[in-house]
């Protein structure tokens, strides 16, 4: 009976022990070992297990970490990141930020600080709203590199959404040189999605949208309005000037056949004729004596 519980003992032993005496490590990635909490290393350099299988005591911790492109999305209404801009607006501003584990810089990443995607959150913030802060500045405008704020008609936030190409240029250089890789880590890019404007200056901006689509509607009303007004008019005047045409043109006719009568001798017995003709269809006429 002893020896049974003794065999499953060691057969339940030995089967945890194989069970947890390997560590698998996917593509992309990167493993470290801790045996009681120290970091396995080969010298001073500390040992990094690649993609595959391998070999670890049942006791020591596996930590491993994504090696491949990674993104840190600062967005919606708990992550985004607000800034103040050189006239005051508080904007809010979406972003992710991507980057990758510099190679050998896994130790830095692990061991360098406690929660190290915390600090590059807080310095980029730090990063973000002091590049903001300055954009379209007075040493920008002396520098040339901005408009200046007077020519701008809605200010900061109408600038910075203007030239949003050139501000997420120039903070992904400033986050580059900044933060360089005291995190082991290499920043590849840093992309703005949106940036949104505070509560009062969106319902401002939304009313200013909503009276400009309001005008713009009004204006189109009354553009067709006065092109079908107007092309009544161009079609009433050209009947008109045909009917004119046509009774200049029958004046004309009548005109020349009387000189040709008159010419003929001929015109005062046309006109007794139809005179006659008229009368003779005519119920009722009054004529007029010639006064002596």
């Amino acid at each position: 009976m002893f020896m049974a519980f003794a065999l499953g003992l060691v057969a339940g032993l030995a089967g945890a022990f194989a069970w947890r005496g390997w560590f698998r490590v996917e593509e992309g990635h990167e493993a470290v070992l801790l045996r009681f909490g120290r970091a396995q290393r080969n010298g001073e350099k500390l040992r990094v297990f690649g993609p595959g299988l391998h070999p670890k005591l049942p006791f020591e911790e596996v930590l491993v970490v994504a090696a491949m492109e990674r993104s840190l999305e600062l967005s919606g209404e708990h992550r985004g990141r607000t800034a103040m801009t050189n006239d005051g607006t508080v904007l809010r501003f979406d972003s992710v930020l991507r980057y990758v584990l510099e190679p050998g810089g896994l130790e830095r990443f692990l061991f360098g600080l406690r929660e190290p995607l915390e600090h590059v959150t807080g310095l980029f913030t730090c990063l973000l709203r002091n590049e903001i802060a300055n954009f379209g500045g007075a040493s920008e405008v002396a520098a040339g590199l901005s408009m200046p704020p007077r020519t701008v008609d809605a200010g900061s936030y109408a600038l910075i959404r203007r030239e949003r190409r050139r501000l997420n240029r120039q903070i992904d250089e400033f986050v580059r040189q900044r933060m360089g890789d005291r995190y082991g880590l290499r920043f590849v890019a840093v992309d703005l999605v949106d940036i949104l404007p505070p509560d009062e200056l969106d319902e401002a901006l939304n009313a200013v949208l909503q009276a400009q689509s309001v005008a713009e509607r009004d204006y189109f009303r009354a553009e067709a309005e006065a092109s079908r007004r107007t092309l009544s008019s161009e079609r009433s005047v050209a009947i008109a000037s045909s009917r004119a045409e046509a009774e200049a043109k029958e004046i004309t006719v009548l005109a020349a056949t009387l000189a040709e009568l008159e010419r003929s001798r001929t015109l005062d017995a046309y006109v007794a004729r139809r005179r006659a003709e008229v009368l003779s269809e005519a119920r009722l006429s009054f004529v007029k004596e010639p006064t002596s």
